[in-house]
């Protein structure tokens, strides 16, 4: 019995050491970085200013808004399914998730261009017609550009190693302060102040500018990243089949967790999105959101890194939970503190933006922990299927994300109009300031409690997640051995074709 068990050790042992060699070249993780910037320049952009720009120069209203998100999100469920099909049984020279980083880049580029252009002669109905296509168009290449995002899971199984790839990703994408630069062009550039230069022509020019090097560094991370990770045949994937694939989704407890983490998570991006608002209506100046950044994020320039070790010493869950909670609390008495607390433009400036940067110390510890935390989720159902197929679990995740975020969108137009908002402008259509104290509140409000309540919930959510302590373990070294046997069999059917060849 002894001897039985010391033969399982070793072999555990050896499992053990190959899940944890080294794999990913230093080439490669600047590729990782360098493409992982290029993209988060220009879904960043998108993201804190798409609204802005389409309520305040395209003409929608709040409610226009809300009602586009919620129209895409259900165009994109009848994509999602099938591009998670496509991706998990896509088979090329050059792999199975990198050549999505160049397919759907046409469909994405092009729309986040559409949506900072302005039809002139549109009337209001066909303004929503234009931005609603725009939005599926840029749908339909983010469900394929997905594939991406996949690419790290396969880069090597080394649990370590992806930690590494993802806290370098974190700690390069801080100087994703490229966006940041809009504000000031807005408010300071002379041809936008003297009117030669329109400030939706700003918006355009950057949207441009973002495109280009998020296609440079994809077609670069393309030629340059390898996928390692065993995956199966597509006789394997025959085996399992669609549904008995689907029904271990469902089931699966760490995928709930992280779903329902994501939807609370989401709700932070309704006072994301008030953030332009915040920063002009309640203190006269746009660029204020650049200046307050260049203090804010100095404290991730050090948390970024040291994140591996905070989550090796107290654990993946431990450490998000309590992430979430904190930032929660943080944000939660900002509000009460208030914008004015002291009636000092440059103190009350200054007791905001200290507020802002306790309140967002979390935020990089999370931006690590998520994709581990998906990572673990995608190691746990191959586990207990067999086979990788992150492109239907990816599907199926981006359908209810999806319908999330079409929540959200509409929540986050018309929070504006519950509030009684209405863009001011100037006659020569810039925005200026708004000067009615309820609605000065009102948007306050939206800027804190949004996030304190995704914050919160995101939380409390992983309470759920189960893949932590020995399961974890335990799962790792049976993975460890799997995939070993597959790779051996794989090299066993080449030597034995090879052989009935020269027969």
């Amino acid at each position: 019995m002894s001897v039985q068990n010391t033969a399982v050790e070793i072999q555990e042992k050896k499992s053990a050491e190959k899940e944890f060699k080294r794999y990913v070249r230093p080439r490669e993780i600047a590729a990782y970085a360098i493409t992982s910037y290029g993209l988060n320049n220009l879904t960043s952009f998108i993201g804190s200013t798409k609204q802005y720009f389409m309520m305040s120069f395209l003409g929608l209203t709040g409610k226009q808004y809300g009602l586009l998100g919620t129209i895409s999100t259900v165009w994109d469920a009848l994509d999602d399914p099938i591009s998670g099909i496509v991706i998990d049984r896509f088979r090329t020279r050059w792999g199975r998730l990198r050549p999505f980083l160049i397919l759907p880049m046409p469909f994405w580029a092009i729309a986040s261009i559409l949506f900072y252009m302005i039809p002139g002669s549109f009337t209001s109905g066909q303004k929503f017609v234009y931005a609603l296509v725009a939005t599926i168009i840029y749908g339909i290449g983010f469900s394929y550009l997905s594939g991406w995002e996949l690419l790290l899971y396969n880069m090597t199984p080394n649990t370590n190693e992806r930690s590494t790839l993802i806290a370098t990703q974190k700690f390069v994408n801080l100087f994703t302060w490229l966006p940041s630069l809009v504000p000031v062009f807005v408010d300071f550039v002379p041809g936008v102040t003297k009117n030669a230069i329109t400030q939706p022509q700003v918006y355009t020019g950057f949207s441009i500018f973002f495109v280009v090097i998020a296609v440079l560094g994809a077609v670069y991370g393309f030629f340059v990243m390898k996928e390692r990770v065993s995956i199966a045949s597509k006789e394997e994937m025959n085996q399992v089949g669609f549904f008995k694939a689907a029904k271990s989704i469902i089931t699966c407890r760490p995928l709930a967790a992280l779903l329902l983490s994501n939807f609370f998570g989401g709700i932070k991006g309704v006072g994301g999105a008030s953030e332009d608002f915040f920063w002009l209506n309640c203190t006269g100046r746009l660029s204020n959101r650049l200046l307050c950044s260049l203090f804010t994020g100095i404290p991730n320039y050090v948390i970024t890194p040291v994140a591996p070790s905070v989550i090796r010493k107290f654990g993946l869950r431990t450490t998000a939970i309590s992430a979430g909670i904190f930032s929660g609390a943080a944000y939660t008495l900002l509000y009460f503190i208030g914008y004015k607390p002291t009636g000092n433009y440059w103190l009350d400036f200054a007791i905001v933006t200290i507020g802002l940067t306790v309140c967002g110390l979390p935020n990089h510890i999370m931006g690590v922990c998520d994709p581990l935390l998906k990572g673990d989720m995608y190691d746990y159902l191959e586990w207990q299927n067999g086979i990788r197929n992150e492109g239907i679990v990816n599907a199926v995740s981006s359908y209810v994300n999806k319908l999330s975020s079409s929540v959200h969108a509409l929540l986050s137009g018309v929070v504006f109009d519950w509030i009684k908002f209405k863009p001011q402008q100037d006659v020569f259509g810039n925005i200026v300031p708004h000067t009615d104290p309820k609605v000065l509140k009102g948007i306050w409000g939206i800027f804190c409690l949004a996030p304190a309540v995704a914050r919160f919930g995101y939380g409390l959510a992983l309470l759920v997640f189960n893949v932590h302590g020995k399961t974890k373990e335990r799962m790792l070294i049976e993975l460890a051995e799997h995939r070993n046997a597959r790779a051996e069999m794989k090299k066993q059917d080449l030597i034995d074709n090879t052989e009935n060849n020269n027969d």
